[in-house]
């Protein structure tokens, strides 16, 4: 071949060359765009509301960058020109209004009426758009620090002339006699130890004027043919506005910040990224700043419910978990935040709140915070993260052995701080449970009680405590002394929980108590089971009048004469952290195809894994119906969890 052919001929080949590589690349950017673009998931979650009890929370709404107020979309199109809200938290959630500001336009002294509007909840976003007579409104709504909400409204003249409009933001307050206060562009609301501020970002003023429960706001444009008005407002909450003034921008770095909380958790196998998406909005929903006398930014275990407006330690540890795959710093002062109240002697207390005469120091909760912490490190590889962490995390775990380990066999037992079986039975995170009906108080010091039982999964848990601390003292070059204590330890569980008869795993007291429960199959999720231990444990979870329900793996075993889904809590409904466990055990013994079945049920059969229905504190095995607190943290969580893993 003549060698202007060949070289004309490398020539075309390196081009086609280069067109393939382009190709490949965009093919490849285009599928990590769709992946990431959180204009995709509109609507996931239904957060339309109208507000008739202020107390009312059990619904959906929408907050983030850890902001303590929160908004909903209008459940009707007369609410249309606002946002529902908003509602205001703190130790409870009390709804400040419907609208604290709805827009409405005049023309010629006649209100112009909104139609064929849409709307939509997008991760971050809420958007709402409607017709007016040759004109659109659109109105958007983000958050731009834990303080500050941003709200913009935009209205497009469609028709070929000039419109004379008067425009009017509107808004009242439902507390009770709310303090109205003006400070030249600025409206401060006041009332019930809240206070919230409406901050005009307009150089031509706005007219304010009050009167009662509601105030209103007035301005006169002139809107040329297809011209565009445009305007922002800031809503705070607690302190006067933060951050800058410039919508199109925090627009811009509010979607980036979304999309990289996607691109983070996606995979490339995800498939259900619609579910995926619902846990993130849900966490990041019960994401709380620090505040009052939580000192580092956590999350709530559901904004939704009243009794849940703190953090709690058990919750804290598996919401960690999840969360440091999209956003590690959120994750790491959750955890944080529960060991700013650790006790000298290493107790970390149960739960915490803006208040801290209101923290609950009678118990703790179950021993996973090391398993959260090295969750955090297998995401991030934050050595220094560890490193902050590791002498608490030894404290804490040398402290069940001084406090709850009654007759010294370094088997340990639930108990309190103030010798109420109660609160014993809160220490265990399972409340009600039926395994400690029977069970009684025993004192070992002036500040701690246990119950007469040991209990299999508290243990199990301190046993791959021991592991991950081991790991822990490896990577910072530490010397190990908890490898040595795991092989005894592991010996112990089997010979004193586990019941050969029966297969299974039990609390025991002076005998085996042998009632069924989730407790039964947390030694597999640790690897303690032999072979032969585990295959026993998996039999008894795969049988349907068992454990193997519509929705499976109840926390009591379906056939007990005490299992009551509906009323009873932790006596019969499923609970999806225990769910988790279970399934990782079954996967790490092989049992790939009894996991799949029983995970695919859970997708197929509860409330909220295939609609925009929201995700529930527990479900019901036998319905499939959310049972409980709506929007439940540790549930977004562990269904996180189980769609990556």
């Amino acid at each position: 071949m003549p060698v202007l052919n060949r070289c004309n001929k490398q020539n075309k080949d390196s081009n086609n060359m280069r067109k393939w590589w382009w190709l490949l690349c965009c093919s490849a950017l285009s599928v990590k765009a769709q992946q990431a673009d959180r204009q995709q998931f509109a609507d996931v979650l239904d957060i339309k509301h109208q507000v008739t009890d202020t107390s009312g929370v059990g619904v959906s709404f929408f907050s983030d960058q850890g902001a303590w107020h929160a908004y909903a979309l209008p459940a009707q199109a007369a609410g249309y020109g606002g946002f529902v809200g908003p509602l205001l938290m703190d130790m409870d959630g009390r709804w400040l209004s419907n609208a604290i500001a709805r827009l409405h336009v005049l023309e010629g002294g006649k209100e112009l009426l909104p139609e064929n509007g849409t709307q939509h909840y997008y991760p971050g976003l809420l958007e709402q758009s409607y017709q007016l007579p040759d004109m659109k409104v659109r109105l958007q709504l983000i958050f731009t620090s834990a303080t500050t909400a941003m709200i913009q409204a935009t209205i497009a003249n469609q028709g070929n002339k000039r419109r004379q409009l008067e425009l009017q933001w509107e808004g009242s307050s439902l507390l009770s006699q709310p303090d109205w206060k003006q400070h030249h562009q600025q409206l401060q609301i006041n009332g019930n130890g809240h206070t919230f501020y409406i901050d005009y970002l307009s150089p031509a003023q706005w007219k304010i004027t009050t009167n009662g429960a509601g105030y209103t706001s007035v301005k006169k444009i002139q809107l040329p043919a297809k011209g565009t008005w445009q305007e922002t407002q800031l809503q705070s909450y607690r302190q006067p506005a933060t951050g800058g003034h410039d919508f199109t921008m925090a627009l811009r770095q509010n979607r980036q910040r979304w999309n990289g909380y996607l691109e983070a958790a996606f995979t490339a196998d995800t498939t259900q990224r619609r579910l995926m998406v619902k846990c993130i909005m849900t966490l990041l929903t019960n994401w709380r700043s620090a505040a009052g006398d939580l000192k580092h930014e956590g999350i709530f275990p559901s904004a939704s419910y009243q009794g849940f407006y703190g953090f709690w330690a058990w919750d804290s540890w598996k919401q960690a978990a999840a969360v440091s795959i999209f956003h590690p710093e959120l994750a790491k002062n959750n955890i944080r935040a529960m060991f700013d109240y650790q006790w000298p002697d290493g107790m970390v207390i149960d739960c915490i709140y803006t208040n801290s005469k209101e923290n609950n120091a009678r118990d703790t909760k179950p021993p996973l915070a090391a398993w959260a912490v090295w969750e955090v490190f297998r995401h991030t590889k934050d050595t220094a993260f560890v490193k902050e962490m590791y002498a608490p995390l030894v404290r804490y775990h040398r402290w069940w052995y001084a406090n709850r380990d009654h007759d010294g066999d370094s088997l340990c037992e639930y108990g309190s701080t103030d010798g109420t079986r109660i609160a014993a039975a809160w220490e265990s995170g399972m409340d009600n449970a039926v395994r400690f009906d029977h069970a009684r108080m025993q004192k070992n010091n002036a500040q701690a009680w246990s119950l007469d039982q040991s209990s299999v999964d508290l243990n199990t848990y301190l046993y791959a405590e021991k592991q991950y601390l081991a790991k822990m003292a490896s990577l910072l070059h530490l010397e190990d002394t908890w490898t040595g204590q795991t092989a005894s330890l592991k010996a112990k569980i089997n010979q004193q929980y586990f019941d050969s008869a029966t297969g299974f795993y039990y609390d025991r007291r002076k005998e085996l108590i042998r009632i069924e429960g989730a407790e039964g199959w947390i030694p597999l999720w640790a690897g303690i089971s032999s072979k032969q231990q585990a295959a026993g444990v998996a039999a008894i979870m795969a049988q349907p009048g068992k454990f193997n329900t519509k929705v499976p793996m109840p926390v009591l075993t379906a056939d007990h004469p005490n299992f009551d889904p509906l009323k009873g809590y932790w006596r019969g409904p499923v609970w999806l952290d225990q769910f988790y466990f279970g399934i990782a055990g079954l996967k790490a013994y092989g049992y790939n195809d009894l996991a799949t079945e029983l995970t695919n049920k859970l997708w197929q059969n509860a409330t909220g894994m295939n609609d925009n229905l929201p995700l529930y504190e527990n479900y019901h095995p036998l319905t499939g119906k959310g049972l409980n607190a709506p929007n439940f943290s540790w549930s977004a969580a562990h269904t996180l969890l189980l769609l990556r893993e």
